[in-house]
């Protein structure tokens, strides 16, 4: 596996998928004994010849992890057509690139609507590591599921950090640092927001950190929160993809050499749990009953359909 710039640690996709390939390892498939191992990205640069060291090695199978990943990845598969790759948060650009992908558009509306119902102050907020579609794509549904909320109860909950009409909105341009992070909530917590949603990778933890110390309450991306970071006192929920799974599956396919075309790539959404909102954990007790049966109805709603979530970004 190969990591995108926010390193194996990063409490979020590049940790999920990395768990995915340790699930994978750990799964007995008879007479395939499968070995993982990884290489971290400080920069893009690093991206192909991190792959083509994987290809060199000659791996059955080499994972990238990221929509930042996507061209690179496309090239060195490109040039190594009898290699297998995998990419987490793209579509697939060769015959030999098996991509998985998420609806957190789905996942992002009910922590939209969830984090407006909590909100005293009428303000929520939201910011992006990079304006890539995996990341506007959760801005689009938390803007929505808000919007909805709004349409549903007369109110009119404000969203800060992201215009989903103009695709534009607040970045920290930057998956790694916490301090950006932290500076970017400042701004929205001042303007009145009272419950941020990072995402933006380990930028992110800024942010958790000063909503554990009770600044405002936050929401987490990729991962449970509560379980991949230590600032469950702070986390509202988290909207989860669950890269993991995707990843062990694919993995164990390519060992027993089944079918990883790109037209037998996941969507992750909220019929097959491929995405999801985490259990509220430290905040069960403060969330009013009335709003969880309303969140717990428009999951129902929208993998009935009766309830459209719609995105540019969303995965075809």
């Amino acid at each position: 596996m190969v990591t995108d710039q926010g390193g194996l640690d990063d409490k979020s996709f590049n940790a999920s998928a990395w768990k995915g390939m340790q699930n994978a390892a750990a799964t007995t498939v008879p007479g395939v004994t499968i070995t993982v191992k990884n290489v971290a990205s400080t920069t893009a640069a690093d991206y192909e010849p991190n792959l083509t060291g994987f290809v060199n090695q000659k791996c059955n199978y080499i994972q990238a992890v990221g929509g930042l990943m996507g061209d690179a990845t496309t090239k060195i598969a490109k040039a190594n057509p009898n290699a297998q790759f995998g990419i987490v948060d793209s579509g697939s650009g060769n015959s030999n690139i098996y991509p998985m992908q998420f609806d957190t558009a789905q996942a992002a509306f009910l922590a939209g609507y969830l984090a407006a119902g909590y909100s005293k102050s009428g303000k929520v907020g939201t910011y992006g590591g990079l304006k890539i579609p995996p990341v506007t794509i959760f801005m689009d549904g938390f803007a929505d599921g808000v919007a909805y909320y709004n349409q549903k109860h007369s109110k009119s909950v404000q969203v800060l950090g992201w215009d989903k009409a103009k695709q534009d909105g607040l970045f920290a341009n930057d998956f790694a640092s916490p301090p950006k992070g932290k500076a970017l909530s400042d701004t929205l917590s001042a303007q009145g927001a009272d419950v941020i949603m990072p995402v933006a990778g380990g930028t992110g933890l800024g942010t958790t950190a000063d909503a554990a110390a009770g600044k405002f309450a936050a929401i987490w991306v990729d991962t449970d929160g509560c379980s991949s970071t230590d600032y469950c006192k702070g986390l509202l929920t988290s909207v989860q993809k669950n890269i993991s799974d995707a990843v062990r599956d694919a993995v164990l396919k390519g060992a027993k050499s089944q079918s990883l075309a790109p037209a037998d790539g996941f969507i992750g959404t909220l019929k097959n749990n491929g995405v999801s909102i985490a259990p509220y954990h430290e905040f069960d007790g403060k969330i009013d009953a009335s709003l969880k049966a309303e969140v717990e109805q428009l999951k129902n709603d929208i993998i009935s359909g009766t309830v459209k979530v719609t995105s540019p970004s969303s995965p075809k």
